[in-house]
């Protein structure tokens, strides 16, 4: 720029020659000053040339319009739905012009779309989930959104509708509030007088383990399109069968697994086929530091044609998953199915400060395994098994055994 103002500074500042008329001067001097003011925008101003990259933003909301202009008053343009891409022309506070894929333009608000970083977050979610194994299915009650992390607060973006069958694979708990009592000192309803059943409540094996403030209970969940993020637990219930499900009491059942099938001709099943069952339950507390605190397997009664509780074991502190392993049904004596979970060493159990998922500092895998409608524990290579109960002891196990309900 500096060679091109020392080249055309004399013809702006000479005087006219004699003999050169005076408006031929003129007309020279205003081509000298054109060619200059040319000469600096296109050197001095290329910054505010746009990029040769197209910026993209993604609908997050249900649906939106585009309008013509920023005003209270605007026409519609065109109509976008979540998970639409647009190419974003312009850019001012709080609003984006943009044009959709078949060339519609016009303004969006901010707030309803998100930006390639956090798409490409959501993207890096899914493929890192890809392949893991679920533990458990369930259904959305209602449209529900996918967060990229747990919270009412978090970035979201995809749109399940009702109904949308997802896979459950992680689970983790945060405040309700973000600012609610974070230090969990008493507050006044501490002091007020419990009814008598949340007197039991309270007394309970898993009142030893809950949060002092109040929690929310979130899902990392996949559809099967493969999107995946978090979706808040109480939206969605957990795919159980009906014939089981009723059983569960006063626990929710997070978890069914099939161990195997018995035929019935009578039970009113397709073909006479009838599945028995695996369970694990949680209470219905939320923030608790721990998946389950209950299993039960449910066998089938071909004489009474119905569900009756084969095992059950109580106050545990389990973690997912639950694995399953099918008998051979060509055995002789019946399939014998094994299955195994985890459980915590202790009750040093709490909830990852950072990303919410329940810990134990220590875990162990226990084993069971069905022969016949009797559920027995597999014992790890070189461990004796329990003594034999003798005397007074095996008299009231057996009386106790006598009263053990059948549903």
């Amino acid at each position: 720029m500096s060679d091109l103002f020392r080249r055309f500074l004399p013809s702006l500042n000479s005087r006219r020659s004699p003999g050169i008329p005076w408006n031929a001067v003129c007309a020279s001097r205003v081509r000298s000053a054109v060619v200059f003011s040319v000469a600096v925008l296109l050197t001095g101003c290329s910054h505010l040339r746009r990029s040769s990259s197209a910026e993209y933003v993604y609908v997050a909301v249900k649906q939106i319009y585009l309008r013509d202009r920023v005003a209270v008053v605007a026409n519609r343009v065109a109509e976008v739905k979540n998970g639409e891409r647009l190419t974003v022309l312009q850019q001012i506070p709080r609003f984006l012009k943009v044009k959709t894929p078949d060339g519609g333009m016009g303004w969006i608000e901010e707030h309803a779309v998100i930006d390639q970083s956090e798409y490409d977050a959501f993207q890096s979610l899914s493929k890192q989930h890809a392949s893991q194994t679920p533990v458990a299915t369930a259904v959305l009650y209602n449209e529900l959104y996918m967060h990229l992390s747990p919270g009412r607060t978090t970035q979201r973006f995809t749109l399940l509708a009702p109904n949308t069958k997802v896979a459950m694979l992680e689970r983790a708990s945060v405040p309700r509030y973000a600012a609610s009592n974070p230090l969990g000192l008493p507050t006044a309803a501490a002091n007020t007088p419990l009814a008598r059943h949340e007197k039991v409540h309270k007394e309970s094996f898993d009142s030893r383990f809950a949060p002092a403030v109040p929690m929310e209970d979130w899902w990392l969940a996949r559809d099967g399109a493969g999107h995946t993020g978090w979706m808040l637990a109480r939206d969605f219930q957990v795919d159980v069968p009906e014939d089981v499900a009723q059983y569960a009491e006063n626990e929710r059942m997070v978890g069914a697994y099939v161990l195997r099938t018995v035929s019935d001709p009578d039970s009113g099943k397709p073909n006479g086929q009838v599945p028995e069952y695996l369970t694990v339950l949680t209470p219905y507390k939320q923030g608790l530091p721990f998946d389950f605190d209950q299993v039960r397997v449910f066998t089938w009664d071909t004489r009474r044609h119905r569900y009756g509780t084969a095992f059950r074991e109580h106050n545990i502190v389990g973690f997912f998953p639950v694995k399953v392993t099918l008998g051979d049904p060509k055995d002789p004596n019946g399939p014998e199915p094994t299955f195994s979970f985890q459980i915590a060493e202790g009750d040093n159990v709490s909830l990852d400060p950072e990303t919410g998922m329940p810990r134990a500092a220590a875990l162990k895998t226990v084993t069971y395994r069905m022969q016949g409608n009797l559920v027995r524990p597999v014992l790890p290579a070189g461990a004796k098994p329990a003594p034999k109960l003798t005397g007074a002891v095996r008299s009231r196990a057996k009386h106790a055994g006598r009263h053990r309900r059948s549903h």
